[in-house]
Formats: C-alpha cells, sequence, structure tokens
C-alpha cells in the first residue's frame, strides 16, 4: 500500500538519482541525436547515414536524426568529437574501417579506436584494382610478374595513406612477396580516377564501388576485387580467393556511439538498426546506390571490428606505411 511517506521517499530518491539515469528515462525525446559524419557530404560514409537513419528513426519513437558533417584529417576530427561526446545517446558517429583502426598508427589521436560503443556496419566495398581498358596488365598473375621484374616502378593511386585501399595494397604486397611499388596517395577516388583515366599511374587500389560505372562503359577494367564473395554488381569479376590469395580487405562503414553508451539506449539503438537493415526499402535504395551491404550489429559488429583492428596492427608491426 502506497502511504505519503514512501511516495515522499520515492520522489527524493528520484531527485537524487544522477542526471544520466534520468536523461535515459527521457531519451530519446529531450532533443534531436546528432550523426556526425566525418568526412564531406555526397560521399559514401554520407550517403550511407543519410538512407539509413530515416528507417532507424522509424523504428524508435521521438527520434530526431540530424546528421551533420565534420570532416577533417582523413575523419579523424569526426572520429575523436565523437569519442568524447557525452555517451547520453544524443551523440552518434558514422564510420569506416580499417582507417579508423590506422588512423592512431600514425599519428596522435584523441580517441582509442576499440572503445567506442560499435552499433552497426551497413556496407562493406571491397578493395580491387582498377586499371584502364587499354592496359597491357591483363590479370592479377601479370600484375605480380611485372612488378617482381620492373621493382619500384610500376605506380599505384589511392585515396590516401593508411586508408583502406592503402592497407589493402600493403597486405597484397606481403601476400605475395613483391617489392613495394610506388604509392600515389590522393584526397579522394573523385580527384584520383581522372588521373587513371588519363594514363598517370599504372592502376588503382579503390574500392569496386568507386568506378563501377566507368567499368561498365568500357574505360576500366578490374583485376580482382577483395570481397569474401563476388559482388553481384561486378559478378564477372573474380576474388583474390578465387585466385588463390587469401586477401580480403574492404571500406567497412558502420554507425558508433560514444564509450559506455548506457545498455538500455545500445539495445534499443541496435534492435533498431537491426529491423532498419532488413526493410526492403532500405535494401532495394542500397541496390540502386551501388551500395554494397554487410549488416552486422551489436556485439557482432564489435567482434568485427577488433578482427580488422589485429590484422591492421599486424600489418602495421610488418611494415609500416607511414611514408609508403
Amino acid at each position: 500500500m502506497t502511504t505519503r511517506r514512501s511516495l515522499g521517499a520515492a520522489t527524493l530518491a528520484t531527485l537524487a538519482a544522477p542526471h544520466v539515469v534520468r536523461a535515459q528515462a527521457a531519451w530519446p525525446n529531450e532533443r534531436p541525436v546528432e550523426i556526425t559524419v566525418p568526412f564531406p557530404a555526397g560521399g559514401g560514409v554520407d550517403v550511407m547515414t543519410r538512407l539509413i537513419m530515416p528507417l532507424v528513426a522509424q523504428r524508435i519513437p521521438g527520434l530526431r536524426p540530424v546528421v551533420i558533417n565534420r570532416s577533417g584529417a582523413a575523419g579523424q576530427l569526426g572520429l575523436e568529437f565523437v569519442f568524447n561526446a557525452a555517451p547520453d545517446g544524443y551523440s552518434l558517429g558514422a564510420t569506416t574501417l580499417p582507417a579508423h583502426n590506422s588512423i592512431p598508427l600514425e599519428r596522435p589521436v584523441r580517441y582509442r579506436p576499440m572503445e567506442f560503443s560499435f552499433l552497426a556496419n551497413i556496407v562493406e566495398d571491397g578493395n580491387c584494382f582498377y586499371v584502364r581498358s587499354e592496359s597491357p596488365i591483363q590479370n592479377v598473375q601479370q600484375l605480380i610478374d611485372m612488378a617482381k621484374a620492373r621493382p619500384g616502378q610500376l605506380t599505384f593511386g589511392t585515396t590516401g595513406i593508411g586508408s583502406d585501399d592503402h592497407i589493402f595494397m600493403v597486405g597484397f604486397e606481403a601476400a605475395t612477396g613483391i617489392p613495394p611499388m610506388i604509392h600515389i596517395p590522393f584526397a579522394g577516388a573523385a580527384p584520383l580516377i581522372p588521373q587513371l583515366l588519363g594514363g598517370h599511374m599504372d592502376l588503382a587500389a579503390i574500392n569496386v564501388g568507386d568506378a563501377l560505372q566507368l567499368k561498365r562503359e568500357g574505360k576500366l577494367r578490374i583485376l580482382a576485387q577483395a570481397n569474401r564473395a563476388r559482388w553481384a554488381e561486378a559478378a564477372d569479376v573474380p576474388t583474390f580467393r578465387e585466385l588463390g590469395l587469401d586477401i580480403v580487405y574492404g571500406a567497412s562503414r558502420g554507425i558508433v556511439g560514444p564509450p559506455n553508451l548506457p545498455p538500455r539506449i545500445t539495445e534499443r539503438l541496435v534492435a533498431a538498426f537491426r529491423e532498419a537493415l532488413a526493410d526492403p526499402a532500405f535494401t532495394s535504395e542500397a541496390q540502386r546506390q551501388l551500395m554494397p551491404l554487410r549488416p552486422v550489429v551489436g556485439r557482432e559488429y564489435a567482434a568485427m571490428a577488433l578482427e580488422i583492428d589485429e590484422r591492421v596492427q599486424g600489418l602495421w608491426r610488418a611494415k609500416p606505411w607511414r611514408n609508403t
């Protein structure tokens, strides 16, 4: 039986509770939830975030997502912002592995890559080798043979030092034993592709989705893709595993929160992402956007991130790439 005394005690207990407990109870109704994209608007991570978040919001009453681009230092600034935000559910962020993991190896940062709250991986765009349609390099074995016959002469472009593309090439060189090729880093795929088309490099180590339309137009070819299995949009391109090379690399893009996100909030977000990623409207639009999906949520996503982190750490110990 409830008495005035017990009711008063309950009220005092509520007033004395930490602010974070009261905030959890109110989440997500107090204010909009900001999702930081650590790259400029219009890129793959930005498009992915703006596509998935409205569907997540449909599954959490009161959630009002606002996507904010905080680009700079190859994603470092945005990741630092999310990592150091209050773990109250009102600040989330997009990320891309393995760049998420490689940046702290190269320079001081204000985040620890494996301490984020991992919510959902959405996209995995495998790496590959693109060459011009008229390139004399017809397949991966020819590339290996040429690299060995002409050490230090072949040139390749990537979207930056420490990017998933660059780490893919470091892994390829390690797996095949070829001497290092000459690396030409760019600030993204947009400035790289015209240089490849113009014949200013021998090949590009980028994501399959970066130049798929040019492949369809016959201007570029893909030697092999580093996906686990052939992506349906590039079904005519063999995987490295089919060629006898255990090489699986790509850009894994997803959504994370700050460290120590409360379990109650984390569970609601993970459940909403799981449902949204299975929504036919989402999968249909992702296919239209040439967005290769790999839905992995919650603890499985954290385990996936750890596996990638360990691989990156191993490559770094074998051959630091800061100046390669």
